[in-house]
C-alpha cells in the first residue's frame, strides 16, 4: 500500500503541475479542472516520489508536479502494476490501469526546464472508474488484477 504526496493539476498540456494538495476525481473524465483530463484512456497520470528521487540524485531541482503528473505517489511501485490492474486512492476513488510510461514524441517544457524526464519510463496512466476527493495522505491500494 502507497500514499499520495502530492495532488497537481495545470491548465495547459506540457507543463509543470501545482501541487495543490487535494481535488476531485471525475468519473470518466480525471482531475476537475486538469488540462489532461477528458474522455480517454489517459485521463490521469501517477508518478512515484522514488522516480523523482532518481533525478533528483542527478542533480536536477525537481518536485512533485515538475514531470506533469496529477498524482504523485510514495510506498507502490507504480511501474510493475499490469495494464487493467484496479486500483483504490482514498476511501472512495476507484481506477484502472490503462498504460505505463509513454512516448515523447518531441521535448516538452518538462524535458527543458527540468533536463530530462522520467515520466516516459515511469509514469503510468489510469481511467477513473469511480469518483471522488483525493488529497495528500491518501492511501494508493491494488484492488484487482485482470
Amino acid at each position: 500500500m502507497g500514499k499520495i504526496v502530492a495532488v497537481c493539476t495545470s491548465e495547459k498540456k506540457g507543463t509543470r503541475k501545482k501541487n495543490v494538495g487535494q481535488g476531485t476525481l471525475l468519473e470518466n473524465f480525471g482531475l476537475e479542472g486538469d488540462a489532461h483530463g477528458g474522455p480517454w484512456h489517459r485521463q490521469v497520470s501517477l508518478l512515484a516520489l522514488e522516480s523523482i528521487e532518481k533525478m533528483r540524485a542527478k542533480g536536477l531541482d525537481v518536485n512533485p508536479g515538475d514531470f506533469a503528473e496529477n498524482l504523485t505517489t510514495e510506498g507502490i511501485e507504480l511501474v510493475s502494476l499490469p495494464i487493467g490492474t484496479q486500483i483504490q486512492v482514498g476511501s472512495q476513488v476507484r481506477g484502472e490501469v490503462t498504460q505505463i510510461g509513454k512516448e515523447c514524441h518531441n521535448r516538452c517544457a518538462i524535458y527543458y526546464q527540468a533536463g530530462d524526464c522520467v515520466m516516459p519510463k515511469e509514469g503510468i496512466f489510469m481511467k477513473v472508474l469511480q469518483g471522488g476527493p483525493v488529497k495528500v495522505g491518501d492511501t494508493v491500494e491494488v484492488i484487482s488484477h485482470d
